[in-house]
């Protein structure tokens, strides 16, 4: 027997189902990450037909490294490294990532400094044919050659070859006018194929936010991406583009927030997609009210009903989102406690019915990207915190039940 009444959360009007069946009670486990300290960075690619690979970076006095290991039996395993060096980038919210595209193939991606200045970096771009035995030598996925920022990647398979979006800061270097078009941050796309030649390379919008994360799903029209638009008028929306016969479509908004705000939020937004169905999740400060905000779309990202309100607040954002079936989905964020902590939460939406919000941790770094993924009956996450000014990795997992 079932029985529903009304639930007043997060600025918006749910119903909440409560049902006669036992709960499951909501109760994370630590699992075990196989890095050192400092580490930072974490970042979980992969899914249910590839496995789930976590990555990140740790630094010492040589240089820096690209780690990963992969979720086996629900813990993580022995950690690998893919690279090394003294040049590389290290940034808490321009995460690398080792990515399995199935097959035995991995890709990954590593920020490489290209001049002697803070934001002057190149994406480096790797894969391996053998299960990460052995890697191909790296190459940049760009050609324009600037001393200017290139990061905040997404990736996915292309078949033999390997799509990927990134920030493009090229423009930078121009002298900065009225007009932000002129000097501004830029999304750009290109694939790589078995070889590393570089092909199809693209420009997707002329001008984005400067340090937001992107993000990709597979839908059953192909692969979608969302991300952070900006305006010439300093409209910081959520945009959604499509990629159509091997080019990506102009993106247009998710939903019509019309955040004007003169600086990046570094708070990117998140998609899940199954077939059709389509679901995005993200962070917006709109109206000085901060808010976690959810639109879903069942014609494979092409058009995107009216947002639903998840959270507001004391949300800081940093979205993670996972697709539970039969159009459930699971929110996560970054909320500031009431001990002054920074708490990764998540809760369940489905058709408009909201679950309870749930703590899966109290001490995230108020510097952390919370990382959510599902794995057979449980719900992965991952994230950053920080003691005495040093990042260390950590993780749970939870049955998905639970929410």
């Amino acid at each position: 027997m079932r029985s529903h009444f009304l639930f007043m959360a997060a600025g918006s009007l749910f119903l909440l189902a409560g049902c006669s069946e036992t709960p499951v009670p909501f109760e994370p486990q630590l699992v075990n990450v196989p890095a050192g300290a400092p580490a930072t960075g974490p970042r979980i690619s992969g899914d249910e037909t590839t496995g789930l690979v976590l990555s990140w970076m740790e630094q010492d006095d040589d240089g820096a490294s690209l780690h990963y290991a992969r979720l086996e039996d629900g813990t993580w395993s022995d950690a690998s490294v893919v690279v090394d060096g003294v040049d590389m980038f290290v940034n808490w919210a321009d995460m690398p990532s080792v990515q399995p595209l199935g097959t035995g193939r991995l890709a990954a991606h590593w920020l490489q400094m290209s001049a002697d200045m803070t934001y002057a970096y190149d994406v480096m771009f790797a894969q391996s044919a053998d299960d990460g035995q052995s890697w191909s030598e790296p190459i940049r996925p760009h050609s324009d050659g600037t001393e200017t920022e290139h990061g905040f990647v997404s990736m996915f398979s292309d078949g033999n070859r390997t799509g990927l979006i990134w920030l493009d800061g090229r423009k930078m270097v121009n002298e900065v006018t009225d007009d932000p078009v002129a000097s501004g941050m830029t999304l750009r796309a290109a694939s790589v194929d078995e070889n590393q030649n570089v092909e199809q390379e693209q420009l997707v919008d002329e001008l984005i936010c400067d340090c937001c994360q992107t993000d990709i799903a597979i839908a059953s029209s192909g692969p979608v991406a969302v991300y952070r638009d900006r305006s010439s008028a300093e409209i910081r929306d959520i945009y959604v583009t499509r990629y159509v016969d091997g080019q990506w479509l102009t993106g247009k908004p998710v939903a019509s927030d019309n955040w004007k705000i003169p600086g990046c939020p570094v708070n990117g937004p998140s998609i899940v997609a199954d077939g059709s169905f389509v679901a995005v999740a993200w962070f917006t400060g709109s109206g000085g009210r901060p808010v976690v905000r959810l639109s879903v779309s069942d014609d494979s990202g092409e058009t995107f009903g009216e947002p639903l309100d998840v959270a507001d607040g004391s949300v800081l954002g940093r979205v993670g989102l996972v697709h539970l079936g039969k159009g459930a989905v699971a929110v996560s964020w970054l909320q500031s406690g009431a001990d002054g902590s920074h708490d990764v939460v998540i809760r369940r939406i489905e058709a408009g019915v909201a679950g309870s919000v749930h703590t899966v941790a109290h001490n995230a770094g108020s510097f952390s990207v919370p990382q959510i993924a599902l794995a057979g009956e449980d719900l992965i996450f991952v994230w950053t915190e920080t003691e005495e000014f040093e990042n260390s990795v950590h993780s749970a997992r939870v049955a998905a039940k639970a929410l």
